[in-house]
Order: structure tokens, then sequence, then C-alpha cells
């Protein structure tokens, strides 16, 4: 159908979108419709067919965003349970009425498995289902495709030329042999002259996923298409450049498979169709909150500094070969910023060193000594975990605001000379075809520092923001790490609410979208999700909940032990919870998944399986982190084929996104309520702001969030509606707590029971 022939109003676009629904589900071989499938549907028709759109700009004209944003706005936010099949339900209305509109629609997610799902079997099936069929893609950011240019270049160049082994520092008492060094620049460099000759012969199209075996990054960064070392249609290669070919294969689509983290990082920049004339799905949205806040978190080394000493020989080699007047002195600027680099980094560790959280961990004062790195510049070396310092009330002290500002006014004045530099070549490379090939080269020298100063810049001109009355402050802090015997230090900044952030970067330019995912709900409400979304009253949006069609009382069980020790005893409670998680994994006759709070937890339950009366149970064990993802879930699968128990131990990750129906999860064993880390700064500096106002952060921020968590662990159990399995959590705060049993109204209505410590099961409601 046409734009032309679409009837015109909310109800003749509604009967279209739930019409084309209805025409699929009887068209889709084998497929069977569930009641809370059309339901969802059907609220996705209504809540999306009152918006108009208003007609495009002619060409070279503008609208002015107030414009552009005029006429009805809607949101359909659905909670749709495990087993509703939400993504066809989505799908089949919002497509066809985008479709019959002549727009776009963006489906985002939040994992690489559900993107594979539309891409590889929903979309493909749905138009071949539809009277119009459509064309979808794939969109991935730049650095996942190779730059042919910088590849001819590795493949024909040599180590010295490409400063390939010389960006990092290293230990100064453990230098690299030269006979070392070429003979791995020998094996890189035969790398890349294989993977310019595939190129070349159309077997491979340049993405980094369609490798046969997957690259490290330091052999995949010195090739990546990254935006600050493009000149875009001004580089010889642009007509063959892998990123801009599956640009093109973008535009020509009519559905476009994104993920979250793309989506929010590329708003502004046209990479991806323009939020305000599409139609938008998220898919997995329980993660935006988290995504957002992670895209506008910034942050600083202070720790390496030897890109600093290479930059001024690299603009103004790249500045003379152009005749370009420098309006600065980059050797001053970058010597004086890597001068308040190391200061920073001084009096950051000297702070670190003074705190109380530092001192627990490393037992004693002055439990480290300076090094210097192999550019002189200063660190410190001492084996101890990493570690956050945070700054309270996001204040910085009084002392390193100076340092702070320079960091800032130095980094900014360079990258300003950068970038007239990078204007200059793209202007000669447009005047001069010839040149297109030198000047691509020259800004692909220069394109590597401006990242580094960008980050630079933003995370110090957040650092020197003061808290304003009435506002949340920013959240700022120093996390110190060990790498290869070395420490690395970071400085952080990012605002404390995410809500606001996709209010105002991303909501604000949405005309028509979906947020859909299985817990959306938490403790019985959908405050939480919309609050940390930034949909909390937005007149705009419609929310349902739709149910799983799981009979989860006849299904399944949850039942929830009840141990002597509280887990506030962290030892007493983990020696007590790992006996009884010992003693029930040998029910386990086929699949079983046990779900740990931390690494150190997991690591002791392994411990004790390699002694004592379990060690026959070690062989039925498959641990998260011992193989790739997918061989664990291969082997996993492959064992209870056999007929064998297999039991799966994760952390987060494998509460969420692993689909293990039927006999591949019989059992799900929860540790412990996956409460946050109390460490992670961010969460810290909310609840202090939380405090301040008179609010309760861990009725406010921490059950909810919790609940969301847990809902998705015990997700894990049923997939199917023929699935029978059994959820035991060892933690019973989840019944003697006021705040355990909110959580519990946001679970699906499992058959409750209660383990008492004579193991006595009594069924709770």
């Amino acid at each position: 159908m046409s734009t032309a022939d679409l009837p015109a109003g909310p109800l003749a676009r509604e009967a279209l979108a739930l019409g084309a629904f209805d025409h699929v589900v009887s068209r889709l071989p084998g497929f069977r419709l569930r009641e809370g499938q059309r339901e969802m549907a059907a609220h996705i028709a209504a809540t999306l067919s009152p918006v108009d759109w208003p007609s495009r700009p002619e060409k070279g004209a503008e609208k002015a965003a107030d414009e552009v944003m005029a006429g009805p706005r809607a949101i359909a936010v659905v909670q749709a349970g495990t087993g509703v099949g939400k993504s066809a339900a989505y799908a089949a209305t919002v497509i066809p009425l985008a479709l019959a509109q002549g727009k776009r629609v963006m489906i985002s997610t939040a994992t690489v498995a559900l993107q594979e799902q539309l891409i590889g079997k929903d979309l493909p099936a749905l138009s071949a289902a539809l009277p119009q069929p459509f064309a979808f893609a794939l969109a991935k950011g730049r650095g996942r495709y190779v730059c042919r240019l910088k590849l001819e270049q590795m493949a024909g160049g040599d180590p010295v030329s490409t400063d390939l082994f010389g960006d990092e520092e290293a230990p100064a008492a453990a230098p690299v042999p030269s006979d070392a060094l070429a003979r791995a620049w020998a094996e890189q460099s035969r790398t890349y002259t294989q993977w310019s000759q595939m190129l070349d012969a159309g077997d491979w199209d340049g993405d980094r996923d369609r490798l046969a075996e997957p690259p490290a990054g330091e052999l995949w960064s010195p090739v990546a298409a990254e935006r600050h070392t493009c000149t875009a249609r001004h580089c010889p290669s642009y007509h063959s450049c892998s990123y801009y070919q599956a640009r093109a294969r973008l535009a020509q689509a009519q559905v476009i498979v994104v993920n979250h983290d793309l989506l929010l990082s590329t708003l502004g920049l046209h990479a991806l169709p323009d939020p305000s004339d599409c139609y938008l799905v998220f898919d997995e949205a329980h993660h935006l909150g988290s995504i957002a806040q992670a895209q506008f978190t910034e942050s600083m080394d202070l720790m390496r500094g030897g890109w600093l000493d290479k930059l001024p020989r690299a603009v103004s080699d790249v500045a003379g070969a152009i005749s370009h007047v420098m309006g600065v002195d980059a050797a001053t600027l970058a010597r004086e910023l890597k001068a308040a680099q190391g200061d920073l980094a001084r009096r950051a560790m000297a702070r670190l060193a003074e705190s109380p959280e530092w001192l627990a961990i490393t037992g004693r004062q002055g439990g480290m000594r300076p090094r210097n790195g192999r550019d002189g510049a200063a660190g410190f070396e001492f084996s101890v975990p990493a570690t956050n310092e945070r700054l309270s009330g996001g204040v910085l002290p009084e002392d390193w605001s100076e340092t702070v500002g320079q960091i800032a006014s130095r980094s900014t004045a360079l990258l300003k000379e950068l970038e007239a530099i990078a204007v200059r070549l793209r202007s000669l490379a447009r005047e001069e075809p010839s040149e297109a090939t030198r000047c691509a080269q020259l800004y692909s020298r220069i394109g590597t520092f401006a990242p580094r100063l960008q980050h630079m810049a933003a995370t110090a001109e957040l650092w020197l923001q003061q808290p304003q009355a009435g506002q949340p402050p920013l959240a700022k802090w120093l996390e110190a790490g060990i790498d290869n015997g070395l420490v690395t230090l970071t400085a952080h900044a990012c605002p404390l609410n995410p809500g606001g952030l996709l209010r105002s970067q991303l909501w604000s330019r949405v005309r028509a979208a979906v947020a859909t995912s299985a817990s959306l709900v938490t403790c019985g409400s959908f405050d939480h999700f919309l609050y940390e979304c930034g949909l909390a009253q937005d007149d705009d949006v419609q929310v349902r909940e739709v149910l799983s069609p799981f009979d989860h009382a006849r299904q399944g069980r949850l039942v929830v032990v009840q141990t002597r020790h509280d887990p506030k005893d962290v030892e007493g409670y983990t020696a007590e919870m790992l006996g009884l998680l010992l003693e029930d994994l040998q029910q386990v006759e086929r699949g079983a998944l046990v779900l740990f709070t931390s690494r150190a937890q997991m690591k002791r339950a392994q411990d004790l399986l390699e002694r004592g009366e379990h060690r026959r149970l070690r062989e039925s064990v498959l641990v998260q982190g011992e193989s790739a993802r997918t061989q664990l879930l291969r082997r996993h699968a492959d064992r209870v084929a056999a007929g064998q128990a297999s039991i799966l131990f994760g952390l987060q990750s494998f509460g969420e996104g692993l689909d293990l129906p039927g006999e591949l999860c019989e059992w799900v064993f929860i540790t412990k309520l996956p409460f946050a880390s109390p460490s992670d700064p961010v969460g810290q500096a909310r609840a202090d702001w939380l405090k301040a106002q008179g609010r309760d952060p861990f009725i406010e921020l921490v059950v909810p969030a919790t609940g969301a968590r847990l809902l998705q662990w015990t997700g894990r159990a049923l997939r199917t509606e023929d699935d029978q399995a059994v959820v035991i959590c060892y933690d019973a705060r989840l019944l003697r707590q006021s705040y355990g049993r909110r959580m519990l109204k946001g679970l699906p209505p499992y058959r409750l029971q209660r383990r008492e410590s004579d193991g006595m099961l009594t069924d709770v409601r």
C-alpha cells in the first residue's frame, strides 16, 4: 500500500496496522496465535495510530525543531511476559504502518542474540508474509569495518612508520627485545596482507564479525574505520570502502536493526535515520537507562602520556605538508598538557593512598612505590585489586582546580588546531583530486590523537563543573587498577540521572515509538522503568502489561530456602549456602543453571567441587569464562542431548538473554538476591543525592533495580508452554523482608514454597 492509498485518520491507521498483524498470523507456517500477542499488537496499533507525519521540507530547506516535532506524538510501553512473542507483535504492526506512510523503522536491541534472531529469522519471515515486501539491514558502528586505506598501509608498511608498537608505555624493567618486535610485526603484517587480498578478491566484505577468527583488539585497532581518521567522500578508497558500502545498504532498507549503544552514540550525526522521521522500536528496553548512563560517561587516562610526545611532530609534519600556518605552539601545549596530566595523577594517587578503602586493601600506609614509564611519566607500582575513589558531592578539591583547568584549556586548544588542519585537508582533497590519497594519509595520522584529546577535554570540563543548587551533582571518581604489573589510573565523570539524559537527548526527538521488554514492571509497577528511562510524567506514553501465556503455578516452583545465617554475615552465609547448593545439585539429571552474584562466590564454589565428597560433580559443571559463550552453550546442549547432567555456572550476563528451553534448564539456582555492587561510584553518588533530599535510595532505586534483575534471573526457568522447572533461591530475605515481598510482586505466579533448615517444604501461597 502506498502513502496515497492510506485511509486518513487514526481509526483507519489502527485498522490497517492490526489488520496487517492478523494477515501475518494467518499466513506464517506453523504460527500459533497467542491471546497476549494480539493484545500487545492492538495496544501498539491504538497508541501509534494518532501520529500524523508532517510533509518533508523541500530539498535544501530546513524546518525548525519545534515545527518538526509539532503534532501528535506517541510512545507505547509494553511489558510482554516470556512466551508472548513480542517481536512478531511489534514488527507485524509497526512495519506495515510505516510502509504505508513512506516511513522507515529502526528496531533497537541490547543483545547480539536478539539482533541475530531478527535478521536471520523474524524479519525474513515477515517480509515473505506481507503483501508489500521490505528490505532490512543490520547497522553496525564504523569500528566494526576495516579501513581499506589503513589496511594497505599496514600490509606494506613497517612498525616504525606506523607506530604500531610505540603507543603504549611498557615497564622500563621489561623492554621488548627488538627481535621480538620484528617477529610480532612480521606476523601482523602477514595477517594484514591476507586480509587485503581477501578484500580485493571479494572473499571478505571488510566486516570484522565475518572473519573466521575474531581478531584481537590490538590487531584490529590500527586498521579500523574510525571517524577521526576518515576523510569520507574525499578518501580515494571511498567507493570501495566497506563501511560506506554498508551505509549505502542501510539507505536502501526500510527496516534497520541496531543496538541501543550505537543508536544513542550517533544521535545528531546522520549515521542513522533521524528519530523524528521514523518509527522506533526499543526491544530489551530495560537496558536503556544503564546504556545511556555509560554513553554519557566521560573518562581520561592519567597514567599514559607517551602519545603527547608524538603529537607535536605529527601536527608539525602534517601542517608543513599542506602549508598550513599553525595558530598555536603545539609542542608547548602538549608539554604543558602532559605535565598537568602527571600532576593530577600524583594528586590522585596521594588521595587514594589516604582513603579508608585504600588502606583496607593495602593493609598498610604507603603500600605503593613510584616507577617511571618508558616515556618518563610518573607512575606507581603495587600489588592490590582495583579500587574507586569518589569525589563526594561532585566537589573537586580546591588545589586540583588549576591543574584540571590546564588539562581542559590545553586539550581544547590542541583539538581546535587539529580541526583547523582537518578542514584544510578536506578542502585540499576536494579542490585537488590528485591530492586525495596524500590528504587521506595525513588526515589519518593526526586523527589518531583526536579521540584522546576529546576525552581529556570533556572529562576535565565536567570535573570543573560546580554543583548547582537543587540539581543533582555529577558523579566524579577515580579508578585505579593493574595491567601487566603497572597501575592504570583514570578519571571519570557522568550525570546522575539517566532519565534526564534520555529525555533531552532521545525522547525529545522521537515522534512514534515502542518500548518493550519482559521486565519493565518491577515490584508490581512501571514506575522505576519510566523514571530511569525519562518517560515518567510524559503524557504521550501509554503503558500496558501483557501477561505470559505460561501457567507458572503448574509449570514451575519457586523455593525459598531458610538459611540459619543472614546474608549480611557474608562468611557464614556463603559457607552455608554453598553447602546446600552442592547438595541440591545432586538432584540434577539434565540441564541446570546456577547464578552467582560475584566472581569470588563462583570461584569458591568451583574450589569446593575440586575436593571432598562433591568432586564427582565437577565433570558436570561448565563455568562461564572457561571458554567462549557459544562454545559453552553448545557443550551444554550436547551433554543434555546425550542424557548427561550439565550444570552451567554463571554471573549476571547469564542471568538474562540465555534461552535454554525444555531439558536444557530444569533447575535455576539463585545464590543470593542480585543487588548491585555497593562500590559502584555512580550508585553511591545517586544514593547520597537522594538522601540529601530526604528520600530513601534503597526503596526508590536499589529494591526496584534488584527486582528487575531477579525477574530476569527467574525468567531463565520457563521458556515454552511445555517446560517444567524449579527455581531455588537461598536468600530468605525474599520472604522475610518487606522489600523482598515487594520484589515477589513483580515475579510471575510460580507455586511459592518455603524450605526449612530440616528440608521440609511448605506452600506460601
